[in-house]
């Protein structure tokens, strides 16, 4: 039965547990990017509104489950790069799920076992769609199908003929031409009211 207890336990999971694994998939990418010399990235936690932004991270004001890494190019452009690019997210969560099941089987973990079970659930959600080879909503390639074409194919592909991941300045650049175009219609909508 689903009492306070357990919507307790979903609202941490969802509030705490989630974000973690989100951002621990996104230090995969800046782990392989410093290894294969991505220039300029970024990493943006959430959508919307920027709150603020420290260093290589830019925090928006809805933050759950929507994250991306951007860069400007890579240093290191073979395949490899790319492919190792693109699979350190997954591996990275396939790694902590692993490491943590295997405490918890062990009985090295069994203080807020609940607690890391969801844990190793999401880590291995975002495993399992980060790895199937799929197109996601907009028509843009997931890690899976990123990896599978650059395999396949030997280069870089996509049929929406754009970037896989925008550079950090297109990305940059679009919030702040975004953010203009608001701050210009409430101007106008305080005029109106005058």
């Amino acid at each position: 039965m689903f009492g306070l207890k357990e919507l307790i336990g979903l609202i941490l999971s969802a509030f705490f547990i989630l974000p973690t694994v989100v951002i621990l998939r996104e230090l995969g990418y800046v782990l392989a990017g410093k290894l294969v010399g991505a220039k300029n990235a970024r990493i943006t936690l959430g959508s919307g509104t920027r709150v603020f932004k420290w260093k290589m991270f830019d925090f928006r004001r809805h933050y759950q489950l929507y994250s991306w890494y951007s860069y400007d190019e890579l240093s290191n452009q073979k395949k490899w790069a790319y492919v190792f690019l693109y699979s350190a997210p997954i591996l990275i969560n396939i790694i902590f799920g692993l490491v943590i099941n295997a405490l918890i089987a062990n009985e090295f973990i069994d203080t807020y076992e609940t607690f890391w079970n969801r844990f190793v659930f999401y880590a291995f959600y975002y495993v399992l769609f980060d790895a199937l080879p799929m197109r996601t909503v907009n028509g843009k390639p997931n890690n899976g199908r990123i990896i599978f074409d650059m395999v396949k194919h030997g280069k870089r592909t996509d049929l929406n003929k754009e970037r896989f991941i925008p550079a950090t300045t297109e990305v940059e650049d679009a919030y702040q031409k975004e953010m203009a175009e608001i701050e210009k219609m409430l101007t106008e909508n305080d005029v109106d009211k005058q």
